[in-house]
């Protein structure tokens, strides 16, 4: 995270390790950090925060990318060295805070979202003027991760604050069976 501002410029690095566990389960092991301390508690663990409540089965329904929570529209269709990508213009139905507005890329053969440009359908907080998001995806195996996230902010009193996340390292393991689940499927036989 990097802020420079009219009254101070401000930077904060934070390596976090992520378990997530299918549906909704996500752990967060901070590795280290660096910097503003301030930027650390203010911004980046509540960033933290904000990632486990938007995992949430009823955040993670209220903020899918479906037509329960998006209008959509063509944009038009692209040719890029990875692939043919659809674009689509992204409208949310509502103002909730996980939702975006702007335009998504779609994978022509996987019909999977390879990238998010647009703005939060609502105002982050008070003190952000405008805010600008770009989610960047990549297939890891059969799956598509976020690779990175970039987002520009302009600050009211003044300034600019960029944040930067990165994902790497990722590794997928095999499912767990659920328990009772091999009772339950000899029972069917």
């Amino acid at each position: 995270m990097q802020y420079r501002g009219f009254f101070s410029d401000r930077d904060a690095e934070m390596v976090v390790k992520m378990t997530y566990h299918a549906p909704n389960t996500k752990e967060f092991t901070v590795v280290s950090q660096s910097g503003s301390k301030f930027v650390i508690d203010h911004v980046l663990k509540k960033l933290l925060e904000g990632e486990l409540e938007a995992a949430n089965e009823e955040n993670r329904r209220d903020s899918a990318l479906s037509t329960d929570n998006y209008d959509f529209t063509s944009a038009g269709y692209e040719i890029t060295p990875e692939g043919a990508e659809y674009v689509l213009n992204l409208l949310p139905k509502t103002k909730n805070k996980f939702l975006y507005r702007g335009k998504i890329w779609v994978d022509a053969k996987d019909f999977a979202v390879v990238r998010i440009e647009g703005e939060p359908a609502r105002n982050p907080s008070f003190w952000i003027k405008k805010t600008e998001v770009k989610h960047r995806y990549v297939k890891v195996n059969d799956f598509w991760l976020p690779a990175e996230n970039r987002t520009e902010s302009l600050i009211r009193l003044g300034g600019k604050a960029m944040l930067s996340i990165e994902y790497k390292d990722y590794s997928i393991t095999k499912a767990a069976p659920l328990r009772g689940s091999e009772t339950a499927h000899e029972g069917s036989k």
